[in-house]
């Protein structure tokens, strides 16, 4: 692949300098990835890693009984394999496509062997390892201390920001299992943001009608890892 020929909508791509892109674009493969392709398991030696151009993947911790949580998310800002950069070889987490995209895989040593190598390019992705600890801690205290219509109303935004366009193709019982709650709770908190006029809701869509409401919904729960992000990154997350 001629990284010169090239353009990235993956930020961190973008980000990169020509060197440390050098070390990783001959590797990539361009790959459609397709809802529900797990991109890591849990527990389990991660041998490819994904960059990601569109769509979405989720992040989710696994209760016992198999109950399923969503811990962070990753869109064109980011990448999978947080393990490999840190010096792993596999996550706790499982994660996999919740909206369909595209992107690259890249294996896993080829990573590994680039981090090693080159330092600014370590140093680079190890802060969007810190954004994603950032996202997680504020996904914790939003499910701590947040109503679930400020939760909703923070996820909707987080993956406004990461996907085109103002419409989310997403199911209600979806949405239940990303927010660790029962589907009527979540169409209870739809209804309420639909009454707000903030979105309209069907049962496998979702618009966005008020950005600017919705911020002010999620009452505080959205905006510091999105700085964070900007601030270790250099780029603008936020639309």
């Amino acid at each position: 692949m001629d990284h010169q020929q090239l353009t990235f909508r993956n930020e961190l791509l973008r980000a990169m300098g020509p060197q440390e892109r050098a070390l990783l674009v001959p590797y990539l493969e361009p790959l459609d990835l397709e809802v529900p392709l797990v991109l890591e398991l849990e527990d389990t030696p991660i041998s490819n890693v994904y960059i990601l151009e569109s769509g979405l993947a989720s992040i989710v911790a696994r209760f016992p009984g198999g109950r399923d949580l969503e811990v962070g998310i990753v869109g064109r800002e980011g990448m999978t394999g947080a393990a490999v950069i840190l010096g792993g070889e596999q996550s706790a987490n499982r994660t996999f496509m919740q909206i369909s995209g595209h992107g690259f895989k890249l294996p896993a040593p080829v990573l590994s062997a680039a981090v090693e190598e080159s330092r600014v390019l370590r140093s680079l992705l190890l802060a969007y390892v810190q954004t994603l600890l950032a996202q997680t801690t504020s996904t914790v205290l939003a499910n701590g201390h947040a109503k679930l219509e400020e939760r909703l109303a923070r996820w909707l935004l987080m993956v406004h920001d990461r996907t085109d366009g103002t419409t989310i193709w997403l199911t209600h019982e979806f949405l239940a299992v990303m927010l660790g709650v029962r589907r009527a709770g979540v169409t209870v908190a739809l209804h309420l943001l639909e009454g707000k006029g903030l979105i309209r809701s069907t049962r496998r869509q979702i618009v966005i009608l008020n950005r600017r409401g919705l911020i002010e919904e999620a009452h505080g729960s959205y905006g510091a890892a999105e700085e964070e992000y900007r601030r270790l990154i250099g780029t603008q997350l936020t639309r």
